[in-house]
């Protein structure tokens, strides 16, 4: 089945008389006006088709459409080719730390309209740079704390940076060509005290395995930074076990490989190591041929902590609320199964401890409320 774009979800309104609402139905728009966090999105990847013609106004730059609706035509997924396609375009229209701050400034408005309080948001700087756009490192920040904080004053929202390692970049010919001093690193080190929390590893784990990158993670592990490497998404548990005895993994991006592998099942639920599922992402890059197939059920069922993301989500046709609604349409989840994974989520955050108590005494009124208002049983 194709994936079910964020244009094709059911209109919810919180207005309609309770009484003419089925439990679906209030399900649905629980999942619509419920908090979120979210901890496994990319920067350039959610970069709206309005924001992306502004960029290009902005820059004089031609894109393949010239109006919201072409764009978003555009956007359809359709390969993996498409794909990197569309986003080396977007990624090419960022050129300034004005642009930067503009589309963090997008992503907070999109937070708070779908009710994100915190996102750790990916962001890849080394194509920036690689790209020769006549770019600094520190435009980079400078640009990303700027609209951060604008996000934060005028929206109230909260992010935190995961700064990945393009693993591709890194092979030639299945050849590691890495260096000992990963630029990445350097850059995720330095800006520690302006909002980057974690290093990651993105890009296709075919022919990228992680265990070159041992050192890279060594290094930031040192300076206090956080492992989130993506692994199990288009390779199996080997890479699953390779982010995990080579980088010291505490999150997994993506992961959901690992069922493949009972010993890697049973070894991630008994440490408590996080999954970032990114279903609808799954099923536009075939990992799986649609959500009947996904394997989210077994790993809840094997007590894996399973978090909720959207990837790269107007590129998938995706938004994270619609995520929420996907687990309720085709798994059946309950209110109370969203809320388990809404804290899920902030456990396996990077938040400061009294910050993640603190948050977490909001969500679960703001979910008890919810509940309440909906006609949903606790």
């Amino acid at each position: 089945m194709a994936a079910i774009g964020y244009d094709d979800a059911m209109p919810l309104s919180s207005s309609s008389p309770l009484s003419a609402m089925d439990t679906r139905t209030r399900l649905l728009a629980f999942a619509a006006a419920m908090p979120k966090i979210e901890l496994h999105v990319h920067l350039e990847g959610a970069i709206a088709p309005a924001t992306v013609l502004a960029l290009a106004r902005r820059h004089g730059r031609p894109l393949p459409a010239q109006d919201e609706a072409g764009l978003r035509a555009w956007y359809r997924f359709t390969d993996f080719r498409h794909f990197v396609e569309v986003y080396l375009t977007i990624s090419e229209l960022l050129r300034t730390p004005e642009d930067f701050a503009l589309i963090v400034y997008a992503f907070g408005r999109e937070m708070a309209q779908q009710h994100i309080r915190y996102a750790e948001v990916t962001f890849t700087p080394y194509t920036h740079l690689w790209q020769n756009k006549g770019l600094h490192p520190d435009d980079l920040i400078n640009g990303l704390e700027a609209g951060r904080e604008q996000a934060r004053r005028d929206f109230g929202v909260e992010m935190a940076w995961v700064f990945d390692i393009p693993r591709n970049l890194s092979f030639s010919n299945g050849v590691y060509t890495g260096r000992a001093s990963d630029p990445t690193v350097e850059m995720a080190v330095a800006y520690r005290d302006r909002g980057v929390v974690a290093l990651g590893l993105g890009g296709n784990e075919v022919g990228a395995p992680p265990e070159p990158f041992a050192p890279a993670f060594a290094a930031a592990r040192a300076a206090g930074l956080h492992s989130v490497p993506h692994a199990g998404e288009t390779a199996g548990p080997a890479s699953v076990w390779g982010a995990l005895r080579a980088l010291g993994a505490e999150r997994i991006g993506h992961g959901v490989r690992s069922v493949e592998d009972p010993d890697l099942l049973a070894y991630l639920a008994a440490r408590r190591i996080p999954l970032e599922v990114n279903l609808t992402s799954n099923i536009c890059l075939g990992i799986y041929p649609d959500y009947a197939s996904h394997p989210l059920p077994r790993l809840l069922a094997a007590g894996v902590v399973v978090t909720v993301n959207s990837d790269d989500p107007p590129l998938f046709g995706t938004t994270l609320t619609r995520e929420y609604q996907v687990l309720i349409e085709y798994f059946g989840l309950t209110a109370t199964a969203l809320e388990a994974l809404l804290m899920n989520a902030l456990t396996a955050s990077f938040l400061p401890p009294a910050r993640k108590a603190a948050l977490a005494a909001e969500l679960r009124a703001e979910c008890a409320r919810l509940r309440q208002q909906y006609g949903l049983e606790a």
